[in-house]
């Protein structure tokens, strides 16, 4: 099998999210799986739960993955955040990257069930491509507003090379 490219954006964010060995990390939106590719390479007792809403998206994740779904520390499924239910407050970091559910439309519930699952401590890492300027303020304002109204601390990152903004919201 071919090795797959990573996104130069995609490598920024996962380095600058950092997970830790034990972290427990839910990815929204692994769609081809390049993110959950770095992720699960670092972790060692930790575990990925990663979703998507498409069922290729799924797919390709399971396949880019495969070893790292046989020993246990990822986990895909095809389902919705609003119909997530994660079974206990354990995730150490949420990761997601342009999803724009959280700058677009209320997400209010969504947020809501991220901020009882992450840990003390914890945080959610909603990254977005920055390719179009004008957009960005508003991705900002959005996503700042839905995690600030959860009861996060948010704080935003960006890079130039890639083009980058993360918001970040810690619990």
């Amino acid at each position: 099998m071919v090795a797959q490219q990573i996104p130069a954006r995609i490598r920024w964010a996962v380095d600058f999210m950092d997970p830790q060995p034990a972290d427990h990390v839910l990815e929204i939106g692994c769609g081809p799986g390049a993110a959950a590719e770095l992720i699960v390479a670092r972790l060692e007792t930790g575990k990925l739960f990663a979703i998507d809403r498409s069922e290729s998206g799924v797919d390709r994740t399971k396949r880019r993955n495969a070893e790292a779904l046989k020993a246990g520390r990822l986990t895909v499924r095809q389902i919705d955040l609003a119909t997530l239910r994660v079974p206990v407050k354990r995730l150490t970091k949420v990761f997601a990257f342009n999803v724009n559910l959280f700058w677009v439309r209320d997400c209010a519930d969504e947020v809501a069930l991220l901020h009882e699952r992450v840990l003390p401590g914890g945080a959610v890492f909603l990254f977005f491509e920055t390719k179009i300027a004008e957009d960005v303020p508003k991705i900002v304002k959005g996503a700042s507003a839905a995690l600030a109204g959860a009861g996060f601390r948010v704080s935003v990152v960006d890079s130039k090379n890639p083009p980058v903004v993360g918001i970040i919201g810690r619990r």
